[in-house]
């Protein structure tokens, strides 16, 4: 069996598993992890009103396939008729990590909901574009995986910190989230990328040409 297909077969039995999680331990259904970021699990179309009113929902960003959003939670028309933008980046769950691309995308969207004064500094300035501020919520089907690599990326960014960092303080908002290898490479190639400061030293050496005869 393909991970794909492992992860399609997994999906409803995961699912539920979470939701008796959240009922029977302290994990929350989602967390807040800074004033402008939500990391949490698939939200159901019941929660739209909570999030929008309550948390102040701008944006939500999906890292699920479309099969994951059939039935539970809304897509993007059903976004759209609350008012709240929405971008997916289909990834699939278990064994994947959201691509570089992907990865780039989610931030630039979460970007456009930041303060004008609190833009990414990694974002170009033409890529600046204001909807207004708000709360982005970031998703998966348990908002440990998939979603969390995308909200360190987000925090690599806005705060100039290693990948260590950023999942130290995802930690210390949703103590259960979980990245494996390919996650966790994901992070330390973004850093590279977009952090890490190239400078090329260059050393003017003054080199004799004259010989002793």
């Amino acid at each position: 069996m393909g991970t794909a297909m492992f992860a399609r077969v997994t999906f409803y039995p995961t699912l539920l598993y979470n939701v008796v999680m959240e009922k029977v331990t302290s994990r929350r259904w989602y967390d807040r992890i800074d004033d402008h970021v939500i990391l949490g699990a698939l939200p159901f179309q019941s929660m739209t009103k909570k999030l929008i009113e309550e948390e102040n929902i701008k944006g939500v960003v999906s890292m699920n396939e479309t099969y994951e959003l059939k039935i539970f939670s809304n897509d993007a028309e059903k976004w759209r008729e609350h008012g709240v933008a929405f971008l997916q980046l289909a990834t699939t769950d278990i064994f994947e990590a959201p691509d570089q691309d992907k990865l780039y995308d989610g931030v630039t969207f979460i970007n456009r909901f930041l303060p004008h004064g609190g833009k990414l500094r990694g974002v170009p300035e033409r890529e600046h574009e204001h909807v207004g501020s708000g709360t982005v919520y970031v998703h998966c089907k348990a908002g440990r995986t998939r979603s969390a690599t995308l909200v360190g990326c987000y925090l690599m960014m806005k705060n100039g910190w290693s990948p260590e960092q950023a999942v130290e303080h995802m930690r210390s908002k949703r103590a259960h989230i979980l990245l494996h290898t390919k996650q966790w490479q994901a992070l330390h190639i973004f850093h590279s990328r977009h952090l890490l400061t190239h400078t090329d030293t260059n050393t003017d050496t003054d080199t004799n040409t004259d010989t002793d005869l």
